[in-house]
């Protein structure tokens, strides 16, 4: 990485852990304090847009969105100026912090900002048999359970190939999920912009807010809170798309296709030189094995949140 726009260092680069596919350090140096973004080029899932999303990124922090400031863009390394706040749990946030994020949501799909037509998804997989053969020949701990999903997941893949999208079709931010948030003074700082891009709308208000209400798991849902997030949407100047599972495709392809590329690491048997640890791809793994049929086989359920 060439570093040196950003001063003389004023000690080491630290590696700051917890990415599930980059990876991340912090500098301080004579002129501040920057997060680094080591980008994953090995085996990343998406062709990451540089100039697109920095453009994107500056035009948001440009109108206020309350973010980390963008620095630089390579098509390595992304540079932003460090935030300190708070870490948001996985777990149900408050009404207000739930409402401020809809509004937010609703600023961010008024900018006015060029962007490429170019999708970035690939298409759906459905070699779910294959994996799970290769998973029980090189004796992956979650092998046995992998394999009695197989079904499972090729209906999700059907689903999430056959789904009708609604739209409108929006530019946003794509990935707001508690992992990518701190709370600054209890208020929302959105991190982690690079999968930015066109998305339908209700995609991304379902996923951002089944995310904010609830946690690990499918047990504790808040439908005020879920609800919060829209009265915020609605309050932002955004208006809502007709209810529907399109609503949650999205969450569900997105987590589908993170499962396989944790899976194919995991097959590699190998640490990888970018991108999550192996041990971390092995969680991945289970939480998708674990989760991924459950979300499914209850999206009727979640349905009844848009009502």
């Amino acid at each position: 990485m060439n570093l040196s726009h950003l001063g003389a260092p004023t000690g080491p680069m630290i590696r700051v852990h917890g990415g599930f596919a980059n990876r991340m350090y912090r500098l301080d140096t004579d002129q501040g304090s920057f997060a680094i973004k080591e980008l994953n080029l090995v085996d990343r899932r998406w062709a990451h847009r540089v100039e697109d999303v920095f453009r994107f990124e500056w035009a948001a922090f440009a109108a206020g969105i309350p973010m980390p400031e963008p620095i630089s863009a390579s098509y390595n390394t992304l540079v932003h100026r460090w935030v300190e706040g708070e870490k948001v749990p996985e777990a149900p946030v408050s009404a207000a912090y739930a409402f401020e994020i809809g509004e937010i949501l609703g600023r961010i799909h008024a900018l006015d900002v060029p962007w490429t037509n170019a999708s970035i998804e690939d298409p759906t997989s459905h070699d779910w048999s294959e994996l799970a053969a290769r998973a029980k020949a090189t004796g992956q701990p979650w092998a046995d359970e992998f394999a009695s999903h197989i079904e499972t997941f090729l209906a999700i893949a059907h689903f999430v190939d056959t789904c009708e999208r609604p739209g409108p079709v929006v530019l946003t931010h794509r990935d707001i999920q508690p992992w990518n948030l701190l709370a600054r003074e209890g208020r929302p700082v959105l991190l982690d912009w690079e999968l930015s891009g066109m998305l339908d709308l209700s995609s991304e208000l379902g996923s951002t807010a089944l995310s904010l209400a609830k946690g690990p798991g499918l047990e504790d849902i808040k439908p005020a809170i879920f609800r919060s997030v829209l009265d915020g949407y609605v309050a932002g100047g955004g208006v809502l798309p007709p209810p529907g599972p399109s609503w949650f495709v999205f969450m569900i392809g997105g987590w589908l296709e993170h499962t396989r590329w944790n899976i194919l690491r995991c097959l590699a048997g190998a640490e990888a030189s970018t991108g999550p640890g192996l041990a971390l791809s092995h969680e991945s793994v289970r939480n998708g094995l674990n989760g991924l049929p459950d979300l499914f086989w209850r999206l009727g359920e979640l349905e009844t949140l848009l009502l």
